[in-house]
């Protein structure tokens, strides 16, 4: 008897892609676009007409940051992003209901209202849109490469400024870098660029295994070339700040690869600093008036401690809600000192000569002990106590399993340079909006599911896919695996 011969198999189909999160989601996600926007918006100029970033009106990047909230708020009630964690949704209320008492118990709440939204947005509304626009380490690197384009192009302008004599005045010349942020916010420019700096060098000390070989190099030279206009700011508060931030980075890093990149950056900066001459006798005056109290203090200086004084009188009279937001400038003359000269003159930069009065402490933990008192006080503190919590576990998880550092070792550096440099500075201007985003982007790292921070989750295995298969002694349905998507018809013969 001539054996049966067997049927011919029929070509095996891939079974259909499974609805919903399993589905492949593209390299960058769509929400993103207006982080990425309200950071390079703030390239344009910001000091073009009275209250442009002040208290009293809203720049290019504060419109964008709204539109970035209502986008994020749709997104994530469509269910098109998956609900927050509790962490993520108990800081930021906490804080929001903490402000709101102290709006309402100051001695002017009307008055308040403005200082309570411009708060609710910094420190609320723009920093948890951010961490639901995240959808992964390539958002993050995206607008962490944003705002270091961004300090590239204020650095740019700003060292521009010093060189040719058109930058804000100072001791009598007008060679302070601002960049396009004008004399009105002259910590602006150096807040940027401080922030690509502290971003650089996550980069560059530990790039994702995807890097291309050029990215290490052109991250270090990033960061050596951004000491330039940080040095010409001749901001104090972001001289500290940067210092300290970059040390943490560099031994979150490893002792052994600090000490490298340290080396080079430091010989960088000498270079093109110090072997260029730029400003270094000026540089070393405002590095020694930091710690001048007695003799014959900068006169910023001594407003500065003045109005410290002023805030603390504030607090003691109102311990708990304090005088209320933006309520500084109107109780500050009831307790300043007579050595504080209250209003600071500013020219340069395409400004006429005016003066402006000094309406905050510009140290952010006095302001917001003087006019939110300790409720106020205490869950900011609270909040980013639980941000560098969350960081720095999250930094030692992605240690113990190999993968890539940056993003952590850049949030946490973000998070070091904000606390050290709020002690000499405060929100205000169009460059706040930016702290808001760098904020954000902390939170994304501290409080975002651990799940975000991985690639995607792998694609589940599809089940097998019953086929009809006839052969000799078998009548029945044999069960067949589903080709792999990508092998269909592809297999061998």
């Amino acid at each position: 008897m001539r054996p049966a011969l067997a049927a011919p198999t029929p070509p095996t189909r891939a079974a259909p892609a499974p609805p919903g999160p399993s589905r492949v989601r593209p390299a960058v996600a769509w929400p993103v676009l207006p982080v990425v926007a309200t950071v390079l918006l703030l390239c344009l100029p910001g000091d073009r007409g009275p209250a442009v970033g002040a208290a009293g009106g809203l720049s290019a990047a504060d419109m964008a940051s709204a539109v970035l909230v209502v986008v994020c708020a749709v997104w994530l009630l469509r269910g098109r992003r998956q609900p927050l964690s509790g962490t993520a949704a108990v800081v930021p209320a906490a804080l929001a209901v903490a402000l709101a008492v102290v709006t309402v118990a100051s001695h002017d709440p009307v008055a308040s209202l403005s200082g309570f939204l411009r708060f609710l947005q910094l420190f609320v509304l723009v920093p948890l849109a951010v961490l639901v626009a995240l959808r992964g380490h390539r958002d993050f690197r995206l607008v962490a490469v944003s705002v270091v384009l961004l300090a590239a192009v204020q650095g740019a302008v700003g060292t521009h400024q010093y060189v040719t004599g058109t930058g804000a005045s100072y001791m009598g010349q007008d060679i302070r870098a601002v960049g396009t942020f004008g004399p009105l916010d002259v910590m602006g420019m150096a807040t940027a660029v401080s922030y690509g700096l502290i971003i650089a060098l996550g980069l560059a000390l530990a790039p994702p295994a995807t890097a291309p070989r050029w990215w290490r190099p052109a991250a270090l030279g990033c960061a050596a070339l951004l000491l330039v206009p940080l040095c010409v700011s001749f901001s104090r508060g972001a001289w500290i700040a940067t210092a300290v931030a970059a040390t943490a980075v560099l031994l979150l890093a490893g002792l052994r690869q600090a000490v490298r990149t340290l080396v080079l950056v430091v010989c960088a900066g000498v270079v093109l600093v110090g072997g260029a001459g730029i400003g270094s006798g000026m540089i070393a005056e405002r590095l020694s008036s930091i710690t001048q109290v007695t003799g014959t203090p900068d006169q910023s200086v001594t407003d500065r401690y003045a109005m410290w004084a002023a805030a603390l009188s504030m607090w003691r009279d109102e311990p708990w809600t304090g005088v209320g937001p933006r309520g500084f400038a109107a109780h500050r003359d009831g307790h300043a000192s007579v050595a504080l000269s209250s209003a600071s003159d500013i020219a340069g930069a395409g400004r006429a000569f005016t003066r402006e009065p000094l309406l905050s402490p510009h140290n952010m933990y006095l302001l917001v002990l003087s006019e939110q008192g300790l409720a106020g006080a205490t869950a900011l503190a609270g909040a980013w106590v639980a941000l560098m919590l969350g960081a720095l576990r999250r930094l030692a998880d992605r240690r113990r399993a190999g993968e890539a550092l940056d993003t952590g070792l850049i949030a946490a550096g973000l998070l070091i340079w904000q606390t050290v440099n709020f002690l000499y500075s405060d929100i205000g201007g169009s460059s706040a909006v930016l702290t808001a985003v760098m904020f954000g982007l902390i939170a994304w790292w501290a409080l975002a599911p651990a799940s975000l921070g991985r690639s995607g989750p792998r694609p589940a295995a599809a089940p097998p896919v019953p086929v009809s298969r006839s052969g000799s002694g078998s009548g029945g349905r044999v069960p067949v695996q589903a080709a792999r998507p990508g092998e269909a018809n592809g297999g061998a013969r």
